[in-house]
């Protein structure tokens, strides 16, 4: 298959140019003369991604090396062929990648996954664990600071809330919700269960 880029084959004094050879310089001067100016179009494109911009580049050049009737002066620009398929090399990279899933940046890479995935097994036994453990602590407590941090903690209720709810001032909530907590963390102590 003859790859002539829309140029005759040149001769060099006694011997001729083999059509590979000349294939050859003329997607070298392609190359020279073109590769810049793409890859400056093509980088802005591509929004800094120079990895992508330089892949779309040489998909051009390979685009016009399997294509040399497309680069025939007498056809149009070669310029503007050439920017017209890394235009469309542009599209279709950005559609591939808005189809897949997000690639991981460089600044993730040396993260160590595995240490940051809880592992499933662990946190459900760990808070079963967690829970008969602060069931047991609150079973220690008396009946007006269990009440209390059960209606703070476990529910959400604000001192005003909580305060309506047990029929109490809220600064009653306030000192029995301070004496609960210590009385948890003595608790908590007392089974060694501090963290």
């Amino acid at each position: 298959m003859k790859r002539s880029f829309g140029r005759a084959a040149r001769t060099s004094g006694a011997a001729v140019e083999t059509p590979a050879r000349a294939d050859e310089e003329r997607l070298r001067a392609l190359y020279e003369q073109y590769s810049g100016p793409l890859f400056g179009y093509v980088l802005r494109q591509m929004h800094g991604d120079r990895q992508a911009a330089e892949d779309i580049v040489q998909e051009t050049l390979l685009r016009a090396w399997t294509h040399p009737d497309a680069l025939d002066p007498d056809r149009g620009s070669v310029r503007a062929w050439l920017f017209a398929v890394a235009r469309n090399l542009v599209i279709d990279s950005v559609r591939a990648r808005q189809a897949r899933p997000r690639e991981v940046g460089e600044d993730r890479l040396g993260e160590d996954w595995a240490g940051s995935v809880p592992d499933p097994t662990d946190d459900a036994f760990e808070q079963t664990l967690d829970a008969l453990q602060m069931a047991e602590a609150l079973d220690a407590l008396s009946e007006e600071h269990r009440a209390v941090i059960i209606e703070t903690y476990y529910r959400g209720s604000s001192v005003a809330e909580a305060a309506k709810t047990l029929g109490v001032p809220p600064g009653t909530v306030k000192s029995r919700t301070y004496y609960a907590l210590r009385a948890l963390r003595s608790a908590f102590a007392e089974r060694g269960l501090t963290r």
